[in-house]
């Protein structure tokens, strides 16, 4: 049983650009495929237990129900061997080519049928981030015109977000079935859009209605007047709305925050809109997300610049988790906090529009994997807080238990009970569309690893770079 996750991640974006010709894969540009047992081990040195880490969808689905396990059996007997727990991401802001792109309807049940595949390949995973940052895929790719299908218009944006949404939703339901205490941690950026003056009220409080949409989908909460009107204004229809409101899996999730400097925007008269700078800040933006979804909270990413001076990062970091304490001393029941990534990053100055082969100094690690200031800052955090944090404020226990105690009594006991629950809420909800009724051949089962002694209306036409750039 967990009291708090203090965590980090190695960055697996992999959108297409330039018409789809050119794949930004982060795991290539950081150099992950050739020093992932490196990173490992700089997980286990920094006291990180908890890693936001997921395979290559482009590389591992390979067509439908066909799968090359080959770099995920290798990557995952190496957690398992260092009893880190992987928090899986399995679709990040892209998926492989011959799915074409988000606009494609037959994404959502394929990627399910991905999902549960690899829930059966790796039975010892129990938390999972089926389809990150939904909201700002959706935008990015199909509003902003930056990634993959590259359109820009409000019926694209709502195709692309009702797929991603509904297949996260798919994604839980057949990772559920064959891990039934499977907990989700929905990554979702949190925003906030402020009224430059009085003649941009109306703009801005359209914007933060929207900011909430791919959440409010995923959660079956019912959304406003105003955005019902949007969204079947532009293609969804009154069934895809209603599948949302019935297929609520909230009681397996925790909703994932992340924040950065460009997650605050200004907005003009005009519906135009820029960066802000951080006005509320993560503490009070989560607040309004806590309201809304009444949800455990992780803040699940954050970064800086490292900067000229070398401590900008630092700073940022002892600001997040100021913010963190914040939130947990306001009674919120937040249970993690991570830095993104484990080692600097590549091309998010264009938010990975442009293949410039630009490092970002994001990471705990420079790109040879020589520590950061924040680096060493945040292992000292890390030693200082995690015995005094279950004695401090709200404490929330999370029934999750770490690889070295997969398969053990606890873990039977935990899953019998989920079982049991799901049996109790199946026969009191109605009988819902199996979303993966295609027989599946089974898998032959992963190398074992050694064994291990230790237990808008769309938003803004001009928006800033995600993770932590400047604008």
């Amino acid at each position: 049983m967990i009291y708090f996750m203090f965590a980090t991640g190695i960055e697996n974006s992999y959108p297409t650009i330039q018409g789809g010709r050119v794949r930004q894969d982060e795991m290539a540009k950081c150099r992950h495929y050739d020093f992932w047992q490196k990173d490992f081990d700089l997980v286990s040195e920094l006291g990180i237990s908890f890693l936001r880490y997921g395979p290559p969808i482009h590389t591992t689905w390979t067509g439908p129900d066909r799968y090359d396990w080959s770099f995920a059996d290798e990557t995952f007997a190496g957690l398992r061997a260092r009893n880190i727990t992987p928090i899986v991401d399995l679709c990040h802001f892209g998926v492989p080519d011959w799915v074409g792109n988000f606009q494609n309807p037959d994404f959502p049940e394929q990627f399910a049928r991905y999902a549960g595949a690899f829930a059966r390949r790796f039975p010892w995973v129990q938390l999972y981030t089926p389809v990150n940052e939904m909201y700002v895929c959706a935008l990015f790719s199909a509003r902003y015109g930056w990634w993959n299908e590259q359109l820009s218009t409000d019926p694209a944006f709502v195709t692309a977000l009702k797929h991603i949404v509904r297949a996260n939703i798919l994604a839980m339901h057949a990772i559920l079935r064959e891990r039934p205490d499977a907990i989700f941690i929905q990554s979702e950026s949190s925003e906030y859009f402020h009224a430059e003056n009085p003649q941009a009220i109306g703009r801005a409080e359209t914007l933060n209605a929207v900011r909430f949409l791919s959440l409010d989908l995923n959660y079956g909460q019912q959304v406003s007047s105003e955005m019902y009107e949007y969204l079947l204004d532009n293609g969804m229809t009154r069934d895809e709305y209603h599948f949302f409101l019935r297929h609520n899996l909230k009681h397996h999730c925790i909703m994932g925050n992340d924040y950065y400097v460009t997650n605050e925007h200004l907005v003009h008269p005009d519906g135009q809109t820029e960066a802000s700078g951080e006005i509320f800040g993560y503490s009070v933006i989560t607040n309004q997300y806590y309201a809304r979804y009444g949800l455990p909270v992780m803040h699940t990413e954050t970064n800086f610049t490292q900067g000229p001076a070398g401590d900008e990062a630092v700073r940022w970091l002892r600001k997040e988790w100021a913010n963190v304490l914040r939130v947990r001393n306001d009674g919120l029941p937040i249970v993690g906090f991570t830095w993104y990534s484990l080692t600097d990053q590549v091309d998010w100055d264009s938010a990975l529009r442009e293949n410039n082969g630009n490092v970002n100094p994001l990471g705990l690690y420079d790109l040879d994997r020589n520590i950061r200031p924040v680096g060493e800052a945040y292992r000292r955090l890390i030693g200082e807080w995690c015995d005094v944090l279950p004695t401090q404020s709200v404490v929330l226990t999370v029934p999750v238990f770490p690889p070295s105690q997969q398969g053990g009594e606890a873990v039977q006991n935990a899953q019998a009970q989920a079982r049991v629950f799901q049996q109790v809420s199946q026969a009191t909800t109605p009988t819902q569309t199996d979303p993966t009724p295609r027989a599946v051949t089974p898998e032959p089962p992963p190398p074992q690893p050694p064994q291990t002694t230790a237990a808008q209306a769309t938003p803004a036409q001009t928006p800033a770079p995600q993770k932590g750039q400047p604008s």
